[in-house]
Parts: structure tokens; C-alpha cells; sequence
């Protein structure tokens, strides 16, 4: 916790830290597409004296019948608030939108919410700290409307005094994790979770396809079989990290070279007239680590052919 917390001033209306370093301060949206203008609307519901901003002015409309403060000035809603929170479509747009008004950013904290890469994240920290910011960059991992919910989760990094100061705001949109200083490692990691988002959805609609093949309804076959089994599976990961983390893959159960002596997944599914496309890539994977000689690992063993190691 931070004992010694920054000032963030609004205009001549500085807004003091709490006790716990906190601050419940005004807060300014720009941006109001669907995630943006969700966003908006927790923070007027929570109470929070809200200005919101928009290239199209009229998005803004049912915002401000709520209770929140429209304008059509960006220098104004910069101006508004301490806690400037930046979602739109890309880095670009954030930059198109902030700086002609760099001059405007000093003594503010601004939150990214915007999706982008780990490069882009860490230049627009390094710009932000030229024109005297606090930076944070996030990753919403969760749709519109799940937010404000138990299930909306938000990665955090940059500015460590920023994320204490304001972590009170930020996590009435959801839990929030903070992962470090380097404004990297939110976009970094939100597009990790995605990837094995998409792997498991990757199997889910190849298990379905196959198993509808024969007629197997996937409502059924999903919540019946496909969910417990995928469940207990699940429960292996945490033993798959640790071998990761130590680089001992000796296998417990299942070799892969028992796993990957034939192609049985890829060949039904040929014969049930079901591509296996999204199967493929990890069966060829499995194959080649075990004709590089270790068929004796387990599965984990894989990310050795794929990982890039963090240079010593």
C-alpha cells in the first residue's frame, strides 16, 4: 500500500488521498463505444461525479440522463477530472485524441483500456510520462456485460502509485490485478488469456462437431459430458505449470508418446466427415516433440517447441 500518496489536482480542486491512499475523486470517460460507455455508466452508478466524451457527441445523450456530464470539448473533459480512463478503438485513436492536448495531461492519471499490443502499451507509457502522467495500462477480460459483475476481471500495469491511489474506482468495474510497473505485461497477459480462451473454444467446436456427427445433440452432449470432463481437466493444470516452471516433464500418466502414437482423433473425425483443423496443430506438435526423442514426457512438454525463454 502506498503510505505516502501523490495529489492529484482537478484544475484549481485538488482532491485529496484518504487514509488507505485512495481517492473517490471525478473521473472522465473518453470514449463511449459499447465497453466504454458500460464503463461510464458503473462509475455514475457507483456515485462518482462522471464527465464522459465522445467524437459523437450524441453517445453521450443517455449517459448524461443518467447523471453524468456531457461535453463536446476534450480540453474539458481533461480538465474535468483527475482520473482520465481512455477506451476506444485503438492506441492510434488515443493518441489522435490526447495529444494535441499533451499540455493538459500533467498531474493526471490516465487509464488505457484501450486493446493493443505490449509494444504499443510500453510508447504510450513512455509519451505519457514525458508530458508528466501517471500511466496505467489495463485489459478488460470480460464483454460489456459482465461488467461491474463478479465475473468482469481487469489486468493492471504501469504506475504502481496510480493503481493504489485509484484502485477503489477501478475496481467497481471488476476485480482488479495488478501485474507491474512495465505498462507491458496487462496487454501482454490479456492476450495470453484470450489464446487459451480460444484454444478451449477451438476443442469445444471440434468435440461438438464430432460428437454431432452421429446425431449427438450439442446442448447434451456439452453440458453432460463435455463440461465435467473438460473440468477435471482443468484441475491437472496447476501440476502441468509447475513442470514448466522446473523443466521436469517426466511423464505420471500419459506419455506422449502413447498420446501420439496414432492419429485416431484426426483420422475418425475424417471418417465422420469433420475436419480436424483445429485439432491438427497439436497433434503435429505432440508428434514432432516425440520424434526429437522424448517420448517419455508429458504433455507440458509441448511448450518447449513453441516458448520463447526471457534471456538471462
Amino acid at each position: 500500500m502506498n503510505t505516502n500518496p501523490k495529489k492529484f489536482s482537478n484544475g484549481n480542486h485538488p482532491y485529496d488521498a484518504q487514509a488507505d491512499g485512495s481517492i473517490l475523486g471525478p473521473v472522465t470517460v473518453i470514449g463511449l463505444g459499447a465497453m466504454g460507455s458500460k464503463l461510464a455508466r458503473t462509475f455514475v452508478n457507483n456515485g462518482y461525479v462522471t464527465t464522459v466524451w465522445n467524437r459523437t457527441p450524441e453517445k453521450a445523450a443517455e449517459l448524461v440522463g443518467l447523471g453524468a456530464s456531457g461535453t463536446t470539448d476534450i480540453a474539458d473533459a481533461i480538465a474535468a477530472s483527475p482520473l482520465l480512463i481512455v477506451c476506444v478503438l485503438d492506441y492510434d485513436a488515443a493518441r489522435n485524441i490526447l495529444e494535441p492536448m499533451r499540455e493538459k495531461l500533467s498531474g493526471k492519471v490516465v487509464v488505457n483500456l484501450t486493446t493493443g499490443t505490449p509494444e504499443e502499451a510500453r510508447t504510450m507509457g513512455t509519451w505519457m510520462r514525458t508530458q508528466g502522467a501517471e500511466y496505467l495500462d489495463g485489459g478488460i477480460m470480460a464483454v460489456p456485460s459482465l461488467i461491474a459483475t463478479p465475473h468482469a476481471v481487469i489486468l493492471y500495469s504501469g504506475s504502481q502509485t496510480a493503481y493504489e491511489t485509484y484502485k477503489q474506482v477501478l475496481e467497481s468495474l471488476g476485480t482488479s490485478h495488478y501485474l507491474g510497473s512495465d505498462p507491458a505485461l496487462a496487454p501482454l497477459n490479456d492476450l495470453a488469456l484470450l489464446s487459451g480462451m480460444y484454444g478451449m473454444f477451438g476443442g469445444f467446436i471440434h468435440a461438438v462437431a464430432l460428437a454431432g456427427s452421429e446425431g449427438t445433440k450439442a446442448a447434451d452432449f456439452t453440458t453432460t459430458l463435455l463440461i465435467p470432463f473438460l473440468q477435471a481437466m482443468i484441475s491437472t493444470m496447476p501440476e502441468m505449470a509447475k513442470q514448466i516452471d522446473t523443466g521436469d516433464y517426466s511423464a505420471k500418466d500419459a506419455s506422449l508418446a502413447m498420446q501420439a502414437a496414432h492419429d485416431t482423433i484426426g483420422e475418425v473425425s475424417r471418417v465422420q466427415g469433420v475436419s480436424a483443423e483445429t485439432f491438427a496443430p497439436i497433434f503435429e506438435l505432440m508428434k514432432r516433440r516425440v520424434e526429437e526423442g522424448y517420448g517419455g514426457d508429458d504433455f507440458a512438454s509441448v511448450i518447449e517447441l513453441i516458448r520463447k525463454r526471457p534471456s538471462s
